[in-house]
């Protein structure tokens, strides 16, 4: 049994709205998951398709796997980097905005 992986780092989105995608294509055939991909209207659906297409072309290339008899074993969604930034507010006050990051871990086995 054969594993490929990708990994995308530094993904600007919460990694909380990234994991509600990742849990719904865990353990699904590749061709199930893009197409959950595909027809989500999740902003981060796309950047996960990315990931998965990069994933499924390295098995294909590198290799050799067949296409049809990959599924995603593995997808963990972990937080990264967090920037901190301040909004003016009255009176001089301050408000903090965090910006969120978080790494994107993908297997797919066959």
């Amino acid at each position: 049994m054969t594993e490929v992986s990708a990994k995308l780092s530094r993904f600007k989105s919460s990694a909380s709205k990234i994991r509600l995608l990742a849990d719904q294509i865990r353990g699904k055939k590749v061709d199930e998951a893009l197409d959950i991909l595909t027809f989500s209207p999740k902003s981060g659906s796309r950047n996960l398709k990315k990931l998965l297409d990069s994933a499924i072309s390295s098995a294909e290339n590198n290799y050799g796997l067949d296409i049809d008899t990959l599924f995603v074993s593995h997808i963990s969604v972990d937080e990264a980097l967090i920037m901190k930034r301040i909004r003016a507010r009255a009176r001089g006050r301050a408000d903090r905005i965090e910006k969120k990051t978080c790494h994107i871990n993908l297997k797919l086995s066959n």
